[in-house]
């Protein structure tokens, strides 16, 4: 298959979204990037701007089996994994599947439950099978995870430490629709998620996953990713640098975003486009300065030079 015909693909995957989500071709396209690399996505927003809805309509595009997860304080590993119970009428133990065995899954509020159980949902995604009384089950393929957390600190949250917000490989906020998209959804123009139709089937969709392996990366675009990886650990300007998980994280995700621009090879600007993504929930300032992602991003950006 040609990079014209993966191109085609994913223009009707978001054209799709676009029905449902209004004036986000970019933030549709980030989140279809994590999907293509195999990563999974952070939702740093406010309430009511789309976060659900965005899930929603791109696993409808998309043809995948779609759970959300609604995160409070009382919510148990063993309400996301599963749990073995005692089944009288064949005098045996049987597995109840969690809410995890899915394609798509949205874990909403993520940062309103206990480490614990977000821990659970962690190994989830990193393993893509979950271990539970000694016995390892495998989870569905593709397994995708979209988790959503309120950015503002608020009473009753437990915030996801570096270590685990690492997991996701990029996060991204869809923020306000612009004028003419919000005037649209008061018109009640735009469409309900469960209307939309597949974009693409279980095949193209494999089909695309294997077009972004299968991605170049030259020599000089490692080079231009180790030299940005390199500025954010020795530059001081952060708490600390990108890791290891990280700079795979913006290798993987460059590759998709070649994809969805047609190419089969990455171009500096294919990393720059995601770098925002990949940084905004693992670097902070080391003058406690708080910022938004693209102005992290750029100040990257613009400190290291691209050599020709």
């Amino acid at each position: 298959m040609h990079s014209t015909e993966h191109k085609k693909m994913i223009d009707a995957i978001i054209e799709q979204v676009s029905m449902a989500v209004a004036g986000k071709h970019h933030e549709i396209r980030m989140v279809l990037s994590g999907f293509l690399s195999g990563g999974h996505i952070l939702l740093e927003d406010i309430p009511g701007v789309g976060k659900t809805t965005l899930a929603k309509a791109l696993a409808h595009a998309l043809g995948l089996e779609y759970r959300r997860i609604q995160f409070t304080s009382d919510l148990l590993p063993s309400d996301i994994l599963g749990v073995s119970y005692f089944d009288t009428s064949k005098n045996s133990f049987v597995f109840q599947h969690g809410s995890v065995f899915t394609q798509f899954l949205l874990a909403d509020e993520i940062n309103r439950t206990t480490p614990k159980t977000q821990s659970a949902l962690l190994e989830a995604m990193e393993e893509h099978q979950i271990s539970i009384e000694g016995k390892t089950r495998k989870l569905p393929e593709p397994f995708f995870v979209i988790a959503t957390q309120n950015p503002f600190e608020e009473e009753g949250t437990f915030p996801l430490p570096a270590s685990q917000l690492d997991r996701f490989s990029l996060s991204l906020s869809l923020g306000y629709p612009d004028t003419l998209s919000e005037r649209e959804v008061i018109k009640g123009k735009h469409i309900a998620p469960q209307s939309l139709v597949e974009a693409v089937d279980m095949e193209q969709i494999m089909a695309l996953k294997e077009a972004v392996a299968r991605v170049n990366l030259s020599e000089a675009i490692l080079d231009y990713i180790q030299k940005l990886v390199a500025f954010t650990r020795e530059s001081g300007l952060f708490v600390r640098g990108l890791s290891t998980r990280g700079v795979l994280a913006l290798a993987q995700s460059a590759k998709a975003w070649a994809v969805t621009e047609g190419r089969d090879y990455v171009i500096p600007e294919d990393v720059q486009a995601v770098l925002a993504g990949v940084v905004g929930h693992r670097l902070r300032l080391a003058s406690g300065e708080r910022v938004g992602r693209e102005i992290i991003a750029n100040r990257i950006i613009e400190a290291v030079a691209i050599d020709e």
